[in-house]
């Protein structure tokens, strides 16, 4: 069901950061990045805004926004700290309720909407989907694809 997509996602990212715990400090390089715990969360709760500010924008009739974020390309001086329980504490308290509005959103709409495209833009069920693929930022870390 389109409404568990998101949580579900976050669910699986959380999981794989429980094991982060006690990093040893070197970035993993895969697919062209650098990756760190923190860059992942990162990654994952800027994926997370940024289509659901899309989505609102959308539902609204506003314009979108676009991101100037560099995005996965950029590893931070930040995306180096450790990785530490409190860490994984606030990204599950971020991500989680990041989840939730994706939930509660969904719930809102009937399938006409999620199923509607514009000219130039995926309809919201295709975003949702899209949203869904941040499981990919975290799998960087332990090699699976």
């Amino acid at each position: 069901m389109i409404t568990e997509l998101i949580p579900q996602a976050v669910d699986e990212v959380l999981a794989r950061a429980a094991s982060w715990l006690g990093w040893d400090g070197r970035p993993v390089y895969r697919d062209g990045n650098a990756w760190t715990p923190h860059k992942a969360i990162r990654r994952v709760a800027d994926h997370l805004v940024d289509h659901l500010a899309e989505i609102d924008c959308r539902l609204a009739g506003l314009p979108t926004i676009p991101d100037e974020w560099h995005g996965r390309t950029v590893t931070t001086h930040a995306d180096f700290a450790h990785f530490t329980e409190v860490d994984l504490d606030e990204a599950r308290s971020r991500l989680t309720r990041l989840a939730a509005c994706y939930r509660a959103r969904l719930l809102a709409l009937d399938p006409e909407a999620l199923d509607r495209k514009t000219d130039d833009a995926w309809s919201l069920r295709a975003v949702v989907e899209h949203v869904s693929n941040i499981t990919y930022y975290a799998r960087m870390l332990d090699g699976t694809d």
